[in-house]
């Protein structure tokens, strides 16, 4: 009989990682030029960057509050997403891409080596295991999205 406890872990993770039923973010802006990085579709609200940039805060909010009792949230919703439409250059474009990652890999660690059920003492209810759940599908949302500006814009490979 299969460790229970170690096939949900195993499927969490697959599950942050994305590339199953959702794409990754990686697959989402795989050749994407940098001009449309900021170019907001006609009647759209937002930009690929806006969108990459919310997905990097809520996901560090996130990771933060399993970690610390004492983070503090931004505020919801002005401080959740950029009021610029485009990164000020590559550097920060990049930085936010990589602090992703390694958000990421900090929640894979927390699913990994931390209890998943037990609530966390700071918060009223939640639980490593439905933060986890709240990472992936905030992002497979928010990167859905992205396809589909890129496919606005003419820029997605299918």
């Amino acid at each position: 009989m299969p460790d229970t406890q170690q096939t949900i872990i195993s499927e969490v993770i697959k599950l942050l990682q994305g590339g199953n039923a959702h794409a990754k973010l990686d697959d989402a802006l795989a050749g994407l030029p940098p001009e449309q990085r900021g170019a907001v579709p006609n009647g759209l609200p937002y930009s690929i960057w806006q969108l990459v940039e919310h997905i990097r805060i809520a996901q560090w909010d996130m990771l933060e509050f399993c970690k610390d009792g004492n983070h503090q949230s931004p505020k919801w919703p002005d401080e959740y997403w950029p009021k610029e439409t485009a990164p000020a250059d590559e550097q920060t474009w990049n930085q936010s891409i990589g602090q992703i990652k390694k958000d990421l890999e900090g929640m894979i660690e927390l699913v990994s080596t931390q209890d998943l059920y037990t609530p966390i003492p700071h918060g009223d209810g939640q639980n490593i295991l439905r933060e986890a759940l709240q990472v992936a599908d905030h992002t497979a949302y928010h990167v859905a999205e992205i396809i589909v500006l890129r496919r606005l814009l003419s820029s997605w490979k299918s």
